[in-house]
């Protein structure tokens, strides 16, 4: 089978670590040849965007930018997109064949380009349902529904409602999820909405005491607290003000020692308070190559994912996985419309509170702090195994 990958997702190899390279991958192993349109922001007429590898070719559009930027340069440049990839695939891919389109949201405007191939080649298209756009963005105030941000707002609608319909299978992340999409979209049979939750390639990632120590000495933290760690985006939907008021009611916690690792449009805020207060028992980190960040988490104790509390939809991040490769149980701050937090308690390897409520997240903070929350680790891992697992995601998509 010839699959063809288009994403926003900036793909080099498929040999790298990630949700979507592990899938990849997966699809190879499996005796598919895999075919992948991946955007580049910067690159010279003289570069070459056609990178080949085993059972896979990956062609690198260029683009403007469309990752960690103002809203308005992100539409404009995402809107141009899909003529540029629609050209790629006519040039790259004019004599293969594809059996099965993939692709995940953002964005929302594949559509024509999803539409011509599968017009084209009769091919199957399955949609990864990662985020719902432009919903999630009226929910923290970068569209409305009315004035001229309501006019944006109802062109991406019309582009949401077209890139469902011309997929044959939608893959949602969690029941949530799925519940959401038909209430608010009736339109869309419910036979073809499925899960498909984010998956990865399950390695255990663990580290031990001794190796722990060593990691925690490289990057001048403590060996003797329980470490929370907060890795990822640092954008408007983490909720970064609420962050930053969980922070303020730790600085006094002598059990526990609070990092922050990454970067995004909302990273000076953060920035700004640790200038402010200087905190002692913090420490906040720039983002780091994928291996060193996957050490540096698995040296900590507990894994913490935010989500701005005006969510209406229901938002189920990545960063999870990687908690649970580590073996760390995870504290989940979201607002209630997601059902991750309940996935987490469910599932018996964390803890959830609402991404408004500073008293809950200091409850569960001096709770983890001081008890021994080992098997709650191993819980994730088993239940990542068990889950989350890629193989998973792949039977699914290609039965």
């Amino acid at each position: 089978m010839n699959v063809l990958f288009i994403s926003l997702a900036d793909i080099f190899s498929v040999d790298a670590k990630g949700i979507y390279t592990d899938l990849l991958r997966e699809f190879i192993k499996n005796g598919h040849n895999v075919y992948i349109l991946s955007p580049t922001e910067k690159m010279n007429k003289a570069d070459n965007p056609i990178i080949q590898e085993h059972c896979a070719k990956i062609v690198k559009v260029k683009t403007g930018r469309i990752q960690k930027t103002n809203i308005i340069e992100k539409g404009i440049n995402t809107v141009l997109i899909e003529p540029r990839f629609k050209r790629a695939v006519k040039k790259y891919f004019k004599d293969i064949k594809f059996d099965l389109v993939l692709y995940p949201t953002p964005p929302i405007t594949f559509t024509n380009v999803v539409k011509y191939v599968k017009k084209r080649d009769s091919a199957k298209t399955y949609l990864m349902l990662k985020d719902i756009f432009p919903q999630n963005a009226v929910d923290i105030g970068m569209l409305s529904k009315s004035g001229l941000k309501g006019i944006i707002y109802r062109y991406f609608r019309r582009k949401e409602k077209k890139l469902y319909d011309v997929s044959d299978r939608i893959g949602c992340m969690s029941p949530a999820n799925v519940e959401y999409l038909l209430k608010h979209n009736p339109e869309i049979p419910s036979e073809k909405v499925e899960i498909c939750p984010n998956s990865i390639e399950v390695r255990d990632l663990s580290l031990t005491d001794d190796e722990k120590v060593r990691i925690r000495e490289k990057y001048g933290l403590p060996t003797d607290k329980k470490i929370f760690v907060y890795g990822g985006n640092l954008g408007k939907p983490q909720g970064v003000p609420f962050i930053i008021e969980c922070l303020k009611s730790q600085t006094d916690n002598p059990d526990a020692y609070f990092l922050i690792v990454g970067s995004g449009t909302e990273y000076g805020r953060l920035e700004n308070f640790f200038v402010q207060f200087k905190p002692t028992n913090m420490k906040l980190m720039k983002s780091l190559p994928k291996d060193d960040y996957d050490r540096m988490i698995a040296a900590c104790d507990v894994g913490m994912i935010f989500l701005d509390h005006r969510f209406t939809i229901p938002n189920f991040p990545s960063r999870l996985l990687s908690y649970m490769q580590a073996k760390l149980p995870v504290l989940a701050c979201t607002d209630p419309n997601t059902d991750i937090g309940k996935i987490i308690a469910d599932g018996g390897f964390g803890w959830w509170c609402e991404s408004d409520d500073v008293q809950a997240f200091n409850e569960i903070a001096e709770k983890a702090a001081t008890e021994d929350i080992r098997a709650l680790g191993q819980n994730a891992f088993e239940y990542l195994d068990r889950e989350y697992s890629v193989s998973g995601a792949y039977k699914t998509i290609a039965r």
